[in-house]
């Protein structure tokens, strides 16, 4: 800033410039702040000198006046800010010093005739169940592996009938507890039982056949045959003579020989006839041929065959549980036409399986494989029920990995109570299967069924 300066000549002008106006306040300012001179000192009052020293004091008031306006400029003073954040800091570590302090003595400074009477009273309550958090620590102490799987039955059977038709009795609905052999349901069996009784009359001709051959032929038949061979050999004689005498009269000429020709005929054929009703007496008596039993025998067998295979299907039309467990799906309804060869439609009634016995089907990767033995003992908790756990047992190692997954397929067999199957664990259920080294194995391992925190 430039201040603005004035020749002597102009001392009469009444008119001030700005920087004239801040000068004079100044200065007044000044005046009054500072003790006056003495008496006996006479201003200057030469022309040059008041001159310069009005310039000066000018030069020095603007250079004031520029440093109060920066000053102004300046942000007020945050130390009074400062100090207080500081106490507040201050006091909070001294409250959780104090915190601290306390606790610790909580713990280790109480005296140890009530740290016994603690450990006492634990003693006396057996039945008490531990902290979680402490069983928590122990088992993550005990643990060899730890993996997720799923749990899947270790008998799960698709019920289909044997035989198609139409289903016209159905009596299961799904979660039904059903016993085994209990009837499932019943399929139309109007053809079955047809193909039965023709397999069983077919049968009993068979038989009567048979039984004809071994009996042999009746003592009657065995006389007529007899009698029919005494009469031709009768005959057989009366012919003999006949051809004797026909021959001396032949030879007499007393007869043609168109005549003898003729009794010489009728006693050869009877001749013949004789030896031939000999033959079919002897067979009479003898009775059929053993060929012909052996052949109505295999006749026999054939239409047992027939007969057990149409009451096998006749059976089949009623379909049993296959073994006592609990209908998982319903596969058919009532009147639905059920093929168990077919590739679309009704194959099978329903599928079930047996809730006592469940397996956790779990996939551990190569590099922990080593961790697992079979026999070795494992907790089991199903996830939608973290609270309860299972004693497990490895059951079985499939005998070949997944290349793709890079694992090996583990089976851990479970321990159902019985009053727990089919309420709280169910197939396809994930579950979280610890496996615990070999010495707590032996030692630990939940209850079947207890709750964690003993709640339950």
């Amino acid at each position: 800033m430039q201040l603005a300066t004035r020749s002597p000549g102009d001392n009469n002008s009444n008119v001030k410039t700005p920087d004239e106006t801040v000068v004079d306040k100044a200065k007044a300012t000044r005046s009054a702040s500072e003790p006056s001179a003495g008496a006996g000192a006479a201003p200057t009052v030469s022309g040059k000198s008041t001159v310069g020293q009005s310039a000066q004091g000018q030069a020095t008031t603007g250079k004031t006046s520029l440093g109060e306006r920066v000053q102004s400029l300046r942000l007020p003073d945050r130390a009074n800010g400062r100090s207080s954040s500081a106490k507040l800091a201050w006091f909070l570590c001294l409250v959780l010093a104090g915190t601290t302090g306390y606790l610790a003595w909580r713990q280790y400074g109480r005296p140890q005739s009530e740290n016994a009477d603690s450990a006492a009273a634990a003693n006396n309550a057996p039945d008490r169940p531990k902290p979680a958090a402490t069983r928590q620590t122990a088992l993550e102490s005990e643990l060899a592996l730890e993996s997720k799987g799923y749990i899947t039955p270790t008998h799960r059977i698709l019920v289909s009938p044997k035989v198609s038709g139409i289903v016209v009795e159905l009596n299961i609905e799904e979660g039904q507890r059903v016993a085994k052999d209990a009837i499932l349901a019943r399929i139309e069996d109007t053809d079955y039982q047809t193909d039965y009784d023709r397999a069983v009359a077919t049968h009993r001709l068979a038989e009567e056949r048979l039984g004809e051959l071994e009996t042999g032929n009746r003592p009657e038949e065995i006389s007529q045959a007899k009698a029919e061979l005494e009469e031709a050999v009768i005959l057989a004689e009366k012919y003999a003579a006949d051809l004797q005498r026909a021959t001396d009269l032949h030879r007499r000429r007393a007869i043609s020989d168109g005549e003898f020709q003729d009794f010489q005929s009728k006693h050869d054929a009877q001749r013949r006839r004789v030896e031939k009703l000999k033959y079919a007496f002897e067979l009479m008596d003898e009775g059929p041929r053993a060929e012909r039993i052996r052949a109505a025998q295999a006749e026999v067998r054939q239409a047992q065959a027939e007969v057990a295979k149409a009451k096998w299907r006749l059976d089949n039309c009623i379909v049993r549980a296959p073994i006592s467990g609990t209908i998982l799906t319903k596969e058919a309804e009532e009147g639905n036409l059920v093929n168990p060869i077919a590739f679309s439609g009704s194959r099978s009634l329903c599928e079930m399986a047996d809730l006592s016995s469940l397996e956790v089907d779990l996939s551990i990767v190569e590099r922990d494989i080593a961790k697992v033995f079979k026999g070795q003992k494992c907790v089991v908790k199903a996830e939608a029920y973290p609270d309860r756990e299972y004693r497990g047992v490895v059951s079985r190692l499939m005998p070949i990995a997944d290349r793709a997954k890079g694992a090996v397929s583990v089976r851990v067999l479970l321990t159902v109570p019985a009053e727990e199957e089919g309420v709280y664990l169910k197939p396809e259920m994930s579950a979280r299967v610890t496996f615990l080294k070999d010495a707590a194995a032996a030692n630990n391992g939940s209850a079947s069924g207890r709750a964690t925190n003993g709640e339950r």
